[in-house]
């Protein structure tokens, strides 16, 4: 798809019609940080996952901690700007990421955690995990 619209550019900045080239220009954008936040999520609930199966489980083990450091570093990769060393999205926004991220997350988990014996609403609503206790945690982890 960003193909197609980056092949358009050029013939509208020849023909010198900047309006339509800036409108491209603003929807490429909004394309690639879409794709950005797609992949942050992803990377978002596999360490949502790690993190429900730690605190359920209540155990760590080297597999785990490997599997969570490399889903920050993920998210962490993806949201940094290149050039500029900046993020793409703010505190606020990964935490809004997270929450979106937390129920899908918490699906997997339950197939992984005690061998797949709980399901969603147990895990969840039987008080085994805290959620926003794990959603904090991800974000400090997120932010370290």
């Amino acid at each position: 798809m960003m193909l197609e619209e980056l092949q358009q550019l050029k013939p509208l900045i020849t023909l010198g019609k900047t309006d339509e080239a800036l409108l491209l220009i603003d929807e490429l954008e909004e394309m690639g940080k879409e794709e950005k936040i797609n992949k942050i999520h992803h990377y978002c609930v596999l360490l949502l996952i790690h993190l429900i199966k730690q605190s359920v489980e209540n155990h760590v083990d080297h597999s785990l901690e490997v599997s969570i450091r490399n889903a920050i570093a993920a998210i962490n990769r993806t949201n940094r700007r290149l050039k500029t060393g900046n993020t793409y999205l703010a505190k606020e926004q990964v935490m809004e990421i997270l929450i979106e991220a937390y129920d899908q997350a918490l699906d997997n988990a339950s197939l992984e955690a005690f061998g797949g014996i709980y399901d969603a609403i147990a895990l969840g609503m039987g008080k085994m995990i805290d959620r926003d206790s794990i959603l904090d945690h991800a974000l400090q982890l997120i932010l370290a």
